[in-house]
């Protein structure tokens, strides 16, 4: 009998458990269905608003603006037979150490730029820079940025005879490094390295620019070397490897041997 209690009492206590975790969970899913109900209707509220503001711009008028239009006097494209151009200008800044031989040379400067060119040009001394603009006669498009790199060539250090060659051949580059970018030297570490670069009475220098074809200006710590791509790769090699310290008479060798390479392929 005692037996038969204790059965009973577990059979009821497990009915019980299963009913209060029954009710439980149906009332934990009507919360969750409740609160999905509740976003539910924020949603469509904001549906509804949302569908009002368009209405709203819906009814206003449009904008309208005018094209924009390009500065400048544009050029028919019958002028002369060629293309349209834009009137365009440059500016181009002279260094103060410059400005007397841009003085001197100017004659020689704005020649090349005015008959081969067919630009406008200007000394602006209140500012200081070199003005270029297209005019109705200029026939190249890239006529501006010859005539700027042109400039910039001078105002670096180089020839005008050196510089002219920018005008006439499209494969010339300028590139500028300076000393401490291969490697840093201070005081006169850096004044041996220059003058290592230079040779006495600037023999290295020319030896350099008549092996690999190249015009090199040493200012200061800055090398600037015109030519193009192939020969001034070369031009920077060697004046590197002297940088770095390597004798002139090791690097007099190699350029022989590329002298003479060159001379062949051409």
């Amino acid at each position: 009998e005692k037996r038969k209690l204790w059965m009973t009492f577990f059979y009821l206590c497990n009915i019980s458990n299963f009913y209060f975790i029954f009710f439980s969970f149906c009332g934990r899913m009507e919360s969750v269905v409740a609160l999905t109900a509740d976003e539910i209707v924020k949603e469509v509220a904001g549906l509804d608003r949302v569908q009002a503001g368009v209405d709203e711009i819906e009814g206003l008028v449009r904008p309208d603006f005018p094209r924009l239009k390009k500065k400048g006097r544009k050029r028919k494209a019958g002028d002369a037979g060629l293309a349209s151009v834009h009137e365009d200008v440059r500016r181009v800044p002279v260094p103060p150490h410059r400005f007397s031989p841009l003085k001197a040379q100017w004659v020689e400067l704005y020649e090349p730029l005015v008959k081969e060119l067919k630009l406008q040009v200007r000394m602006n001394l209140k500012n200081r820079v070199v003005e270029l603009k297209s005019s109705k006669f200029t026939e190249d498009p890239g006529a501006l940025q010859k005539g700027s790199e042109f400039i910039r060539a001078f105002t670096l250090g180089f020839q005008v005879k050196d510089a002219v060659a920018l005008l006439r051949l499209d494969d010339l580059f300028i590139e500028s490094f300076e000393v401490t970018d291969v490697k840093t030297l201070k005081g006169d570490h850096l004044s041996r390295a220059i003058g290592r670069i230079a040779g006495k009475d600037g023999k290295t220098k020319f030896t350099i620019e008549n092996a690999t074809k190249t015009r090199v200006v040493l200012a200061d710590s800055k090398i600037h070397i015109l030519g193009s791509y192939q020969n001034t790769k070369l031009a920077r090699d060697a004046i590197c490897s002297l940088i770095l310290g390597a004798p002139p008479g090791k690097i007099y060798n190699k350029l022989r041997t590329v002298a003479s390479r060159l001379n062949e392929r051409f």
